[in-house]
């Protein structure tokens, strides 16, 4: 059974490692400084008590920016994203935010495509000598 909780910056570092797509995930030095003296949210997906996925934010110019997140492989395809997204938008809304908005990579297909069908709208693109590097703001209103 999925559960997600709220959980330390140690739990989502161990959990980043263990997605392929962050090849060299950022170190618990890293979280504590942009997380320190701003509102933040990390959250932990598990599966019985196996770390499923995990999601990071914080604010940011008076937005929730979702910054760090994934889905361990075989956890994927099992509705542990739209959880944990589900758990940072109510987290967001309820704290007064407005606006989600995140950053990804063009060839992170599976991230568009999972932004887009969830309500987010591409606000901007920074373009990259290779395409497929270009990075994608993207953006969602909280009702």
């Amino acid at each position: 059974m999925l559960q997600v909780r709220s959980c330390s910056v140690e739990e989502a570092v161990a959990c980043s490692r263990q997605i392929p797509e962050l090849k060299n995930p950022y170190p618990a030095a890293e979280y504590e400084q942009r997380l320190s003296g701003v509102p933040h949210l990390l959250l932990l997906a598990e599966s019985d008590g196996d770390m499923a996925g995990f999601k990071a934010g914080y604010e940011r110019a008076g937005v929730f920016y979702s910054w760090m997140g994934g889905v361990c492989p075989e956890y994927r395809r099992q509705g542990v994203a739209q959880a944990l997204a589900r758990e940072q938008e109510n987290w967001a809304k309820a704290e007064g935010y407005r606006h989600i908005r995140f950053k990804t990579r063009n060839y992170l297909k599976p991230m568009l495509i999972f932004a887009l069908n969830n309500g987010f709208y591409i606000t901007a693109v920074e373009k990259r000598a290779d395409p497929l590097s270009n990075r994608i703001w993207l953006e969602k209103v909280l009702i």
